[in-house]
């Protein structure tokens, strides 16, 4: 369930983007268990791993607990929400292990994004990678879960 390195942030954006990008950046620690977002809760905020694994989840009818998608770890992007609106989380995260990671304002980042085109163009052509990694993952997992053959399903 491990994210392809192509679609960390050293693969993709060029030194020049992640410097700017860095820039804007807050030191934050999450403790193993701790809850990064919920689906359906605002999505204002996304990280950049730094440090530990955090594991996406969705929640599924029938099933007390979320169904894991992907795990992520150092330098992959947690949260691509917050740059397409309603701004609202499409999976929920939970850090697996403690975790360390780069905070970043997703307001900020869409307004860097709109005064600079090569650097906005930059981070939406990553989030988008990424997007498209992380639509291909959760698909996989739900058939993973609901085939007829894996007897876990329905």
């Amino acid at each position: 369930m491990s994210t392809p390195s192509a679609i960390r942030i050293a693969a993709v954006l060029s030194a020049e983007h992640r410097g700017r990008l860095m820039a804007h950046a807050r030191e934050v620690n999450f403790p193993e268990g701790a809850r990064l977002f919920d689906e359906g809760g605002p999505a204002q905020t996304f990280w950049i791993v730094r440090s530990g694994t955090v594991t996406l989840e969705i929640p599924l009818p029938g099933r007390r607990t979320p169904a894991p998608v992907e795990s992520l770890g150092p330098g992959e992007l947690v949260g691509w929400s917050w740059l397409f609106p309603p701004y609202v989380w499409q999976l929920s995260a939970e850090a697996m292990t403690p975790v360390r990671a780069y905070e970043f304002d997703g307001a900020t980042v869409r307004m860097l994004m709109d005064a600079d085109p090569a650097f906005g163009s930059a981070i939406g052509h990553w989030v988008g990678r990424v997007l498209a990694v992380r639509l291909h993952q959760t698909r996989t997992r739900l058939l993973d879960l609901y085939s007829p053959r894996s007897g876990s399903g329905r």
